[in-house]
C-alpha cells in the first residue's frame, strides 16, 4: 500500500550495460524521490550482452548504499503499467541532448495519454556524461579503448570479462 504523501518513480532502461551516468540519474533520483524503482526492460528479441540476472546483479551491487532503490525487470509490459504495479506517480527519463528530449517527450505524450496521473521527470545528464551511451561504451569496449571511466568499477571488471570470454 502507498503511503499518504510518499511519492514513487520509476526509472526504466536497459542497462546494457550501467553506466557512470545512469548511477548518476538513480542517485540523483533517490534525492528527489522517497523510492526509485529501478526497472531493467528485458527484450527478448533484442540481443544484449549481459543476461538480465547479470544485469540485475550489477545494478543492486552499484546501488548498495541506496537505501530507497530497488531494482526490479519487466519485460512485455507498458512502463506505465509497471508504475501502477509499484504504485509510482512518476517516470524518470534521463536526457543527453536534443535528441534524446523529442524521442522522450513522444514517449511522455503517449504515457499520459495512457494514464493522465503518472508525470515523466526529465534529468538531464551531467556534461561529463553527455556522451555515454550503453551502445557506445560496449562498442569502444569491443574496439579495445578504456572506458574505466564511464562505467562503475564493477561494472568494468564485468565487461572486461564479458569480451575476454568472446575474444577467447
Amino acid at each position: 500500500m502507498k503511503e499518504v504523501g510518499m511519492t514513487t518513480a520509476i526509472f526504466p532502461g536497459t542497462f546494457d550495460p550501467a553506466t557512470n551516468g545512469h548511477l548518476d540519474l538513480i542517485r540523483r533520483s533517490a534525492r528527489i524521490f522517497d523510492k526509485v524503482v529501478v526497472a531493467i526492460f528485458d527484450n527478448p528479441s533484442k540481443r544484449q550482452m549481459f543476461s538480465l540476472e547479470e544485469r540485475l546483479s550489477l545494478l543492486q551491487q552499484i546501488t548498495e548504499g541506496l537505501g530507497n532503490v530497488d531494482i526490479v525487470s519487466f519485460q512485455r509490459q507498458l512502463t506505465v503499467a509497471l508504475a501502477r504495479t509499484y504504485q509510482a506517480s512518476v517516470i524518470v527519463k534521463g536526457v543527453r541532448s536534443v535528441a534524446d528530449f523529442e524521442y522522450e517527450t513522444q514517449m511522455a505524450s503517449m504515457n499520459r495519454y495512457m494514464d493522465d496521473d503518472i508525470e515523466t521527470v526529465y534529468l538531464t545528464s551531467r556534461v561529463e556524461y553527455s556522451f555515454v551511451a550503453s551502445s557506445l561504451v560496449k562498442e569502444v569496449a569491443s574496439l579495445g579503448a578504456d572506458v574505466s571511466e564511464l562505467v562503475p568499477p564493477v561494472v568494468f571488471e564485468a565487461l572486461h570479462k564479458k569480451l575476454q570470454s568472446t575474444n577467447a
